[in-house]
């Protein structure tokens, strides 16, 4: 065995269904007639950035979106040549890589714009440029005041033939109320900014302003383009409204010690957990260093044998421990923190709502010792893990 399949734990692994990716980016192109840019930062959202971007585009993605330069270029080596946006940046970074890999930059300053045109410049190619306003999220993008200068020095950049201005676009304020006050002041907004660009004298070709939400229920942010982010990876972004997204990670464990105890024992640290009968406690071999939430520990169930059980004291570093009552149990035995919910197993959403956060940062951080493992049909069920 080489060292390289010892670095991940055996005892759990995070299985990620492709053919789900799929169906959801089908589903996000069935609802507009703009193109789709899938959005596969941070590693795919912890699925896996290469995979997820192949099943996306074989399935209605037409645009690939990422945080980085850095991000883009994975893709790129990954033999990837779809279009590709990456959106943050410091001004004096170097884009000579991402510009020979024809990568799409977003600019939110002065400053951005002047680097990468310097660097065009240098390398005497032209760079697509995305340019980024402001319209109320208070991060990334030109304040409405900033944004004349910066259209002018663009149109100016552009004669000059060091930019192309490709694209104008924002960051929605809400992600889950696609139909709220704060979003139509943005269009309106938003909308203002293009007209000041064309006024300009710049032509973009996209504008793109919809996030997961808003591609499923706000038509009138599509434009030309929209961008799915955590809804490819089957979370319903709409509090009150399911569209049929699927899940696409199931992340499984198996227990490796179970044993019985009487009533009255304290579980894990603080003791702030008693059984309160005779009971069989199990010990799941993932802790908040592989992304389940501590704030979570009260309030967890996982899935076992076709039951819920309850996370019994506090989540550890490495461990958790589940009170089975008496359910029977053995070492080896198959956990599913969450999944789908096909079954009945606890979902993302679940754990994010136990652990008072979003589904973005249960998916994010499941981190590098749980391995991945890819199927592209959905034959397994929640309660299998496969020992391959």
């Amino acid at each position: 065995m080489s060292i390289e399949a010892t670095i991940t734990t055996p005892h759990a692994r995070a299985v990620i269904d492709l053919q789900a990716v799929a169906h959801n980016t089908a589903l996000f192109a069935a609802h507009t007639k703009a193109a789709v840019m899938a959005v596969v930062k941070a590693d795919g959202f912890g699925h896996g950035a290469r995979q997820v971007a192949t099943a996306a585009l074989a399935s209605g993605a037409g645009w690939l979106g990422v945080t980085t330069c850095a991000e883009a270029l994975h893709l790129r080596l990954g033999g990837i040549t779809a279009p590709i946006l990456s959106w943050m940046h410091h001004p004096e970074e170097d884009f000579s890589a991402a510009l020979l890999a024809e990568v799409d930059l977003s600019v939110s300053s002065s400053a951005h714009l002047r680097s990468i045109a310097r660097n065009a410049a240098t390398l005497r190619v032209t760079a697509n440029v995305h340019l980024k306003v402001d319209t109320g999220l208070r991060r990334n993008g030109a304040r409405p005041a900033e944004w004349q200068e910066l259209v002018r020095e663009a149109r100016d950049l552009e004669r000059a033939g060091h930019v192309r201005v490709r694209g104008v676009w924002s960051h929605l304020i809400s992600g889950t109320d696609p139909a709220g006050g704060q979003v139509r002041s943005q269009i309106a907004l938003f909308d203002e900014a293009v007209d000041l660009a064309r006024d300009a004298g710049l032509r973009p070709e996209l504008r793109h302003l919809a996030n997961s939400v808003a591609t499923l229920a706000a038509p009138d942010t599509h434009y030309e383009l929209v961008r799915p982010g955590i809804g490819l990876y089957g979370v319903e972004p709409h509090p009150e409204r399911a569209f049929g997204l699927r899940g696409a990670m199931t992340l499984r464990a198996r227990l490796i010690l179970v044993k019985r105890v009487p009533a009255g024992c304290g579980v894990s640290y603080e003791h702030d957990y008693v059984t309160s009968r005779d009971s069989t406690l199990a010990l799941v071999p993932l802790g908040y260093a592989d992304g389940l939430p501590w704030a979570a520990a009260r309030r967890g169930e996982v899935w076992i044998a076709g039951r819920r059980f309850p996370v019994a004291g506090q989540i550890a570093m490495d461990q958790f421990v589940v009170d089975l009552g008496d359910a029977p149990a053995r070492m080896g035995d198959e956990v599913v923190v969450f999944g789908p919910g096909a079954e009945g197993e606890p979902t993302v959403t679940e754990w994010a709502r136990w652990a008072r956060t979003v589904p973005h940062e249960i998916v994010t951080g499941v981190g590098p010792r749980v391995s991945r493992h890819y199927v592209h049909a959905t034959t397994q069920q929640p309660g299998e893990l496969s020992r391959a």
